[in-house]
């Protein structure tokens, strides 16, 4: 069975009450691929996510961007995984690397992160990706394939996991990695799940490409064929996400 394109839209740290209704507006009047081609998931901040949730087409997902690693507590300012499941928040992004880089979340705390989220019942999209000295080093498959080592020491069902190949190096620079760059990294990554995962997860996990994504280049890079879909950020936010939804349709021409 063909892995279904996904597109989410990463809006981080950004927007007000009407910039969010101006961009849910947008989304909801948008011509798009149906739900059987092209999954839609939006990630606006933790204060957004109710309003998001009871103004967005009902085809498209919401998810956060981060939750806490275990049970909710005595943790000033964490959001938990039963939290958002209560508010129905189907997906949570994690692992992002503004995270493992600003906040040093390590890889095994991410992929605790992880577990725990599954365990609760949301669906996880987990990031992965090197540093630019990590590339010219030669390290790519090397750091990737530890930070998913790491989940798949954790977790035993990826049903419900996407990974997002983020290179570091490509994300809000304006630097993106060729279609040829970003198919080599996701081929090498579906070759290593059939190594130490299984045939069946290697096959079935939607591995996606986060960094620059925009309208103009996302047509060349969803042609790729282990390019699953994306993870988006600033574009996210503007009308050419629309096109980058769009794009899904390449799979199918």
């Amino acid at each position: 069975m063909a892995r279904k394109f996904f597109v989410g839209g990463n809006w981080k740290c950004n927007g007000t009450v009407a910039e969010v209704n101006k961009i849910v507006n947008v989304l909801n009047d948008a011509d798009v691929p149906s739900a059987d081609v092209v999954e839609v998931v939006v990630s606006p901040p933790f204060v957004f996510l109710p309003q998001v949730k009871a103004t967005l087409r009902s085809d498209f997902a919401v998810s956060a961007q981060n939750s806490w690693v275990k049970k909710g507590g005595a943790y000033t300012g964490e959001v938990s995984a039963e939290m958002l499941v209560n508010l129905e928040i189907p997906w949570v992004i994690l692992g992002h690397s503004e995270r493992r880089s600003l906040l040093k979340e390590s890889n095994e705390f991410v992929s605790d992160k992880v577990a725990y989220a599954l365990s609760q019942g949301l669906k996880v999209i987990a990031c992965i990706g090197e540093s630019l000295a990590q590339r010219e080093a030669g390290e790519t498959m090397t750091v990737v394939s530890e930070q998913t080592r790491a989940i798949a020491d954790k977790i035993t069902d990826w049903t419900n996991v996407v990974l997002a190949y983020e290179p570091v190096w490509a994300i809000g620079t304006g630097k993106v990695a060729t279609p040829a760059q970003a198919q080599e990294v996701h081929a090498s990554l579906r070759t290593w799940l059939a190594s130490n995962v299984s045939s069946g997860v290697a096959e079935s996990v939607r591995i996606i490409y986060g960094g620059s994504v925009n309208g103009a280049n996302c047509r060349e890079l969803a042609a790729q064929p282990d390019v699953d879909g994306f993870l988006v950020g600033g574009a996210s936010l503007k009308p050419e996400f629309v096109d980058i939804i769009r794009s899904a349709s390449v799979k199918r021409s």
